[in-house]
């Protein structure tokens, strides 16, 4: 999100879901997306057998992979490389929109002398991808319109993360494939309602609407509105809270559904942080990992059982309406909230209703301003919605950029590596994915028939790694990092490419992010999980071992 805040003035997708249809070139980058977003991956499956060109990179094959143009199977954690050899062919051979650029753009020159500072063959030693492939998509990508990008936490979750995302946003700049239908750069969120919670300020610098927690005039507005003095520093990203306690500079902690036990990097960081807590809450609709360290446990209640909006991945705000009361003891989030707030004798949470935080929501985000609850009954809008005369926006930047001075910002990033790398000690790179069968932690292992589907943890192995390392399929393995230990079956499959090791994070049983490495992407403070370094070996079993050695000594 801070990436693409910083270069196009929002964070958000710039288009709608159903635009990918009518896009005659998709390039996904940093997205399993059949896997993590399959309803997207069926629209983008539709566009291509409709003719439209596919271009995915990614490490891993999958099932988009099979059916692209052009496949640019790079290496984990060189994404910046191959964009950057992608614009370089873009400019070097003038195929990038000149008078998009001219008119709605800054910075053309300093790109220009950072991309053609490196050599294409630069590019595929780095990332491993053919020279050829590079320019092929590149040349794909600028000269077919309307195109798209697709990405997701392959390309964020990265200690480069923001590079990853200004890197992507120029190739849409170079060649005006942005401000269109059909077009644009468009992140897909983790989780239904993560734009939701951004937008209403679940970010430390940001009050609700992405308005500036250290600019005066904001601050001012909503001490007016809230009737109260507020901070103007930056609080602390989630990975960063822990690092906090760890230092014993957070002593209470209250999480609402997040089950970071499971989900955060070296989880093993985190649970000896929350061991240092005096007081922790979870909120949640099931005893979680994190949960059963709580010191008060406060039941939640689901969807179906709670009215509101959740705003999906397409900046789409949507009605929740409630199915059934809540089951046992709990309630909506909101209404523990307002309770605990009240308890603690504060003041302006005299809510009774969701429609009337919905109210607060249109007075203090612009944005928000035009959707009510009866305007969205029968269908969602997209922000920005300013009036209720406005129609919603199927697509951002049609005019301008959301910038202070209205142009995109094209940005020179140079390729560093990731903040981990493989050593003679760990000689593998470990990247983590979803499996199209489970949903981030908890949730889905909830369904029996989902844990038959996706029954277990497994690590996906290359054949000539598996052969070196003599390992059978389905064999029992010991997965080593830096920071930790965890056992699992081996998948031998050519999914993943030599060199390069890959599981989920779904799985309590194995709890992957034992081995993944905290490292900070400087600005979004977004930790590395997609490359750490990796060493497996052999569950050995002596009674046939020492059967095998007995052989060959017969031998």
């Amino acid at each position: 999100m801070a990436g693409l805040a910083a270069v196009l003035g929002s964070g958000a997708m710039t288009n709608s879901i159903s635009e990918l249809e009518q896009a005659a070139c998709i390039f996904v980058i940093g997205s399993n997306t059949m896997a993590a977003h399959p309803i997207v991956g069926r629209r983008i499956i539709r566009a291509v057998r409709k003719g439209a060109r596919l271009i995915v990179a990614d490490p891993r094959e999958t099932m988009l992979s099979k059916r692209a143009d052009v496949w640019l199977r790079h290496q984990p954690g060189t994404d910046v490389a191959l964009l950057n050899a992608m614009a370089r062919v873009i400019v070097e051979e003038k195929l990038f929109d000149a008078s998009f650029v001219e008119k709605r753009c800054k910075g053309f020159d300093d790109l220009r002398a950072v991309l053609l500072d490196q050599d294409l063959s630069q590019g595929e030693q780095i990332t491993g991808v053919p020279v050829d492939d590079i320019v092929e998509a590149a040349r794909t990508y600028a000269t077919i319109s309307p195109a798209t990008i697709i990405y997701a936490m392959g390309i964020t979750q990265h200690s480069r993360g923001t590079d990853n995302v200004m890197a992507v946003a120029n190739l849409a700049l170079l060649t005006g494939q942005i401000g269109k239908p059909s077009t644009g750069v468009n992140p897909l969120r983790g989780q239904n309602n993560v734009q939701g919670a951004c937008d209403m300020g679940a970010l430390p610098d940001v009050f609700p609407g992405y308005q500036k927690v250290d600019d005066p005039k904001v601050r001012k507005k909503f001490e007016k509105i809230w009737g109260r003095k507020l901070s103007g520093s930056p609080g602390l990203t989630l990975t960063e809270i822990f690092e906090a306690a760890l230092e014993d500079k957070i002593k209470a902690l209250y999480i609402m559904g997040e089950n970071p036990v499971l989900t955060e990097a070296d989880v093993t960081s985190t649970e000896e942080a929350i061991s240092h807590l005096d007081f922790f809450v979870v909120q949640d609709l099931f005893l979680t990992e994190t949960a059963k360290l709580a010191d008060v446990v406060l039941p939640a209640a689901s969807f179906a059982e709670k009215d509101g909006t959740f705003t999906n991945t397409e900046r789409r705000v949507q009605r929740v309406s409630k199915a059934i009361e809540p089951l046992g003891n709990s309630r909506p989030d909101w209404m523990i909230i307002r309770d605990i707030a009240q308890q603690m004798g504060a003041e302006g949470f005299d809510v009774n209703s969701p429609e009337q935080i919905m109210e607060e929501i249109r007075d203090v985000v612009p944005s928000y301003r035009g959707i009510t609850y009866k305007r969205i009954d029968n269908g969602g809008l997209q922000w920005p919605c300013p009036d209720m005369d406005h129609p919603g926006t199927p697509f951002l930047h049609k005019k301008s950029f959301g910038t202070p001075d209205g142009l995109g910002k094209l940005t020179p990033v140079v390729y560093i590596p990731s903040a981990e790398t493989t050593s003679h000690e760990y000689p593998l790179i470990l990247t983590t994915g979803r499996s199209v069968f489970h949903y981030h932690s908890t949730l889905s292992r909830k369904v029996a028939g989902l844990n038959v589907l996706g029954g277990g943890e497994y690590v996906e192995i290359n054949p000539e790694d598996a052969a070196l390392l003599e390992i059978g399929e389905g064999e029992k393995v010991k997965v080593a990092s830096r920071r930790g230990t965890i056992w699992a079956k081996a998948h031998i499959s050519k999914i993943t490419p030599p060199g390069v090791v890959s599981m989920t994070f779904h799985y309590a049983e194995t709890k992957t992010n034992v081995l993944t490495h905290a490292a900070l992407d400087p600005v979004a403070k977004i930790p590395e999980l997609k490359v750490c370094a990796v060493k497996i070996e052999r569950e050995i079993d002596f009674s046939k071992d020492l059967v095998r050695w007995g052989a060959g000594r017969r031998a």
